[in-house]
């Protein structure tokens, strides 16, 4: 197995373990993060019925047209799903790191949707 194919199995088994623990209802949904190589991506989902609530990801035109490092624009996609959410009356999530370590951009993220105004 390649270098790459381990730390996707890895993360895997982490999201897993995150993911019996973490669930998200409607009144407080569950926060998910997917980082990529250049973008990220953020969604508010109800576990009960499956479904995603609101999405932010840093492709969105008004993010991406603003020059800045990575971690600014995370912290942006963070604000902008936290905008998102209160617009549709959630006050409160669970945040779900997706296996990813809880530094960088993971974070940025965080620290924005709580400026925004979520809490977890």
């Amino acid at each position: 197995m390649s270098k790459t194919a381990k730390t996707v199995v890895r993360r895997q088994k982490l999201r897993w373990r995150i993911r019996k623990n973490v669930n998200g209802i409607a009144t407080k949904p569950r926060l998910s993060v997917f980082r990529s190589n250049k973008d990220i991506y953020a969604q508010l989902i109800d576990d009960a019925t499956g479904t995603t609530l609101a999405s932010a990801n840093s492709r969105q035109k008004d993010i991406a047209a603003v020059a800045g490092t990575k971690s600014e624009k995370a912290a942006n996609v963070g604000k902008i799903i936290a905008q998102k959410a209160v617009a549709l009356g959630i006050e409160a999530c669970v945040f779900d790191r997706g296996g990813y370590l809880y530094h960088g951009r993971v974070k940025s993220l965080a620290d924005g949707a709580r400026e925004g105004g979520l809490k977890f």
